[in-house]
């Protein structure tokens, strides 16, 4: 199984050469199979948020290398990250951020167009998503005339629009209530798997974590 991500010896320090520095992450490597779901667990405070940010090529590390489908994108330019991000990564937060003034499959279509994809193209694989998280009659409907579970699956068919090969997700069910977290996270899932996508998600449901491939736990 080759690896879709590979992060060696990454060290993260803020405020560094300050009165004050504050080291968040000291040498850590992991990496993420091809198809492989892994669990990110750890304390708050401990690092999860910025290891999410440096993988996604939203932040850089102090020291290391991050390796994206084999290629090493420590050294790449704006340019480069952001062409990675937006073909490579999908990301999924704790809180939804659905555009308030778009529907539902408008959220999904946007990241698409973005990309160059056609219109009709861009519908369909909305309307397709939606679908596959039941959502198919929520399509016209805007985030606040849906519950908060709903705006989160819409959030994840956002997020695997336009078909990443690795989904970073932060807390993705943290923000809902503990029943409805368990019917999202198995959406995610079902996604996921659905796809054959890899996925790193941080929780610190260590229920959730359990039902992954492989748990990595920080701050231990």
């Amino acid at each position: 199984m080759s690896d879709v991500l590979v992060l060696e010896g990454i060290s993260k320090t803020y405020g560094k050469g300050g009165p004050a520095p504050v080291p968040v992450l000291a040498d850590l490597s992991l990496t993420v199979g091809r198809g492989e779901v892994v669990a990110l667990v750890a304390p708050s405070g401990a690092g999860k948020s910025t290891l999410l940010h440096i993988a996604g090529l939203l932040d850089s590390a102090d020291d290391g290398r991050v390796l994206l489908n084999g290629r090493d994108m420590t050294r790449q330019n704006d340019r480069v990250r952001t062409e990675a991000r937006r073909r490579e990564l999908g990301f999924v937060y704790q809180f939804h951020h659905l555009l308030p003034e778009f529907s539902a499959a408008e959220n999904i279509v946007l990241p698409q167009l973005a990309n160059s994809v056609a219109d009709s193209a861009a519908k369909a694989r909305a309307q397709d998503l939606l679908a596959r998280v039941g959502l198919a009659h929520r399509a016209g409907h805007r985030p606040a005339q849906m519950s908060g579970g709903e705006q989160q699956r819409v959030a994840f068919c956002r997020a695997l629009a336009n078909s990443p090969s690795l989904l970073l997700a932060d807390e993705p069910t943290g923000n809902l209530d503990p029943g409805t977290s368990d019917k999202v996270f198995d959406v995610l899932m079902t996604l996921v798997r659905e796809t054959g996508l890899s996925a790193l998600i941080a929780t610190h449901n260590l229920d959730l974590a359990g039902r992954m491939d492989r748990v990595i736990r920080l701050g231990e």
